[in-house]
């Protein structure tokens, strides 16, 4: 899995359409920007077939440090959840590899198969 940089994805959009990389690296930097504005107002990011980012308030809780097994007070926070929409999660799970060990991992497909190779286990 390799990651992908806010530069690296700026690169590619100035490339698809044409317009100088600053241009791009702004109109990107100011939409991340305006998200967090919004967030911070506690409001909710809806993007059609993409999904919703909304502000939510965990609760205050006890947690134990390990070292010293001392019960400590963690206190109440923001966070922002992330919902995947619809088109976006059935995307993401068609270009998934299978996992390891699993039955359509050792499935040959047809068009890789020669007469020569031995039927898949």
């Amino acid at each position: 899995m390799a990651t992908v940089t806010k530069k690296e994805l700026t690169d590619r959009i100035a490339d698809a359409i044409k317009i100088k990389r600053v241009a791009v690296k702004d109109i990107v930097q100011r939409f991340l920007d305006e998200m967090v504005v919004e967030l911070a107002k506690n409001n909710r990011l809806e993007f059609r077939d993409f999904g919703v980012f909304e502000v939510r308030m965990r609760k205050p809780r006890m947690a134990q440090n390990p070292r010293t097994l001392q019960r400590v007070p963690v206190p109440a926070k923001c966070t922002v959840k992330f919902k995947v929409g619809r088109q976006m999660r059935d995307r993401v799970t068609k270009g998934v590899l299978p996992q390891r060990g699993s039955k359509s991992e050792r499935t040959v497909p047809a068009s890789t198969a020669t007469p020569s190779s031995p039927p898949p286990a």
